[in-house]
């Protein structure tokens, strides 16, 4: 019998580069961010995490996990998420509502007011306390977020493990 592995070779490669093409594309990417430290005036420190994020539609979102520590020691700890502006708003009479996998339901009072005083916020950009509701998290544990939008119907958001971490990690400075 005549064994031909020229031939065989070459499909070899094409299927090889499809799969991992494949895998690109197909395969969301998890989030990627780091704690960044800012000091924004004397006696008053800024920690955050940035993380990217898509919707069930595919839209890109930015979700921004700070803590805000004033200079006579009380501190917040928000949750800012910006949409694309012109393409969302938010329902800010709604409050944050996230899910666990276990089926847990915890929600974050929304505090968009409180980002400026001087300018009011964007209607694509909604800030929620989430202060009380991260101890409550476990990272390993995936978390869903659901957005109220003035539309009346809502986004949804998966929260990868790495900001869940992040989010306690700032809360805990």
């Amino acid at each position: 019998m005549n064994y031909n592995g020229s031939k065989i070779r070459p499909m070899r490669w094409l299927l090889a580069a499809w799969s991992c093409v494949l895998l690109i594309v197909c395969i969301p990417l998890p989030a990627f961010s780091a704690v960044t430290q800012i000091e924004e005036y004397p006696g008053q420190m800024l920690y955050q995490s940035r993380q990217k994020l898509q919707d069930q539609n595919g839209n890109s979102w930015q979700a921004i996990g700070f803590k805000r520590i004033h200079p006579e020691g009380s501190s917040t700890v928000s949750l800012r998420v910006v949409g694309f502006p012109g393409a969302v708003e938010f329902d800010r009479t709604q409050p944050l509502i996230m899910t666990t996998s276990m089926g847990e339901t915890l929600t974050a009072k929304d505090i968009s007011s409180e980002i400026s005083k001087d300018t009011p916020t964007p209607a694509n950009v909604a800030e929620y306390d989430i202060k009380s509701v991260l101890p409550q998290l476990q990272a390993e544990i995936p978390l869903h977020l659901t957005l109220p939008m003035v539309t009346g119907s809502a986004i949804e958001l998966q929260i990868p493990f790495t900001a869940i971490q992040e989010w306690q990690t700032i809360s805990a400075h």
